[in-house]
């Protein structure tokens, strides 16, 4: 992978892996939500090497529509990953974007974004604030427009800028991204109505799976041979593995869209599984076995967000 160095961190190695184009709008989310918490807007004028946490943050956009951003479509890509993952198919270079890699378009990093320009506006004082605006609104519009299909009720999974994959006889546009879905949901892209297909078609595909939960990453899982290393597989990592990580994160949307009684069915399996095995696993196999980590915190705390949305909704419904 790609290294740097900077004075502002000696004897960091740093790394950017540029197959993904959540990075950036990951970090602007996390201090969005620090501010929401803290009301500290202070952190917004330290200054970093030189320069402001805020002014930082819009250069992070500034490299998005620079690097990432098609205008064609007006929205940002990435290369070919499965749902939110990071890692390509049909590269040895897994996280670096080559001569070789396919780059495409998804309703997860566009999602994202539209999430993140959110704090952007709630964070800006002055004339940024109705840039950010119009920019979500812009990034919002356009993955509704060619990342959503009507015909199914789903999330189509990539749109594809030049290069296309080689995926024989595979359908993929019979593929359910689940992770990418539940983001869409947090950005506003879906209607309560079109919130409970997929739902329905969540569950429906964790049934055929026989996977544990709608933590499944996707359905169905791409053919054996078309990501490589392990992750070749059906139903292992990102290639339809489950992950609390972004199942939890559809539970929470089905709460704060009413859906509480579904949220409290499909969150039992997610619990359950931390109770038996003692540990917040990275993701489960078929049969519910766990795999990676066993301390893994982005597990732990899309649980304990939803434990405290489900608190929140009975105090207000209590009779």
């Amino acid at each position: 992978p790609n290294q740097y160095f900077s004075d502002a961190a000696p004897g960091h190695v740093g790394f950017k892996n540029t197959v993904e184009t959540d990075q950036e709008t990951s970090l602007i989310q996390v201090v969005g939500k620090y501010i929401r918490k803290t009301g500290d807007v202070s952190i917004l004028k330290e200054e970093v090497a030189g320069k402001s946490v805020y002014d930082r943050m819009k250069w992070m956009i500034d490299y998005l529509m620079h690097e990432k951003y098609d205008q064609k479509h007006g929205l940002l890509t990435g290369a070919l990953t499965a749902d939110w993952g990071d890692v390509q198919a049909n590269d040895d270079e897994l996280v670096d974007i080559t001569e070789n890699s396919i780059i495409t378009i998804d309703a997860y990093d566009n999602a994202m974004f539209a999430i993140a320009l959110d704090y952007m506006a709630e964070m800006s004082k002055g004339d940024d604030k109705e840039t950010w605006q119009k920019m979500r609104k812009d990034i919002a519009d356009n993955t509704r427009k060619y990342l959503w299909d009507t015909q199914r009720n789903k999330i189509i999974p990539h749109v594809y800028i030049d290069k296309t994959p080689d995926l024989g006889d595979f359908d993929e546009n019979d593929v359910h991204y689940h992770g990418g879905t539940a983001i869409a949901i947090e950005a506003g892209i879906l209607t309560k109505e079109e919130i409970a297909i997929v739902n329905k078609q969540m569950l429906e595909n964790v049934r055929l799976s026989g996977m544990p939960s709608i933590g499944l990453t996707l359905y169905p899982p791409y053919p054996e041979g078309f990501f490589h290393g392990n992750m070749s597989k059906p139903y292992i990592y990102q290639n339809g593995g489950d992950w609390t990580w972004f199942g939890g994160r559809m539970i929470q949307q089905l709460i704060a869209n009413g859906y509480v009684a579904e949220a409290y069915d499909e969150i039992r399996p997610m619990i359950d599984r931390v109770i038996k095995n003692k540990g917040f696993f990275e993701w489960y196999g078929q049969g519910g076995v766990p795999s990676g980590s066993g301390h893994f915190k982005g597990s732990a705390g899309v649980l304990c967000k939803a434990i405290e949305m489900f608190n929140d909704w009975a105090k207000e419904n209590k009779k």
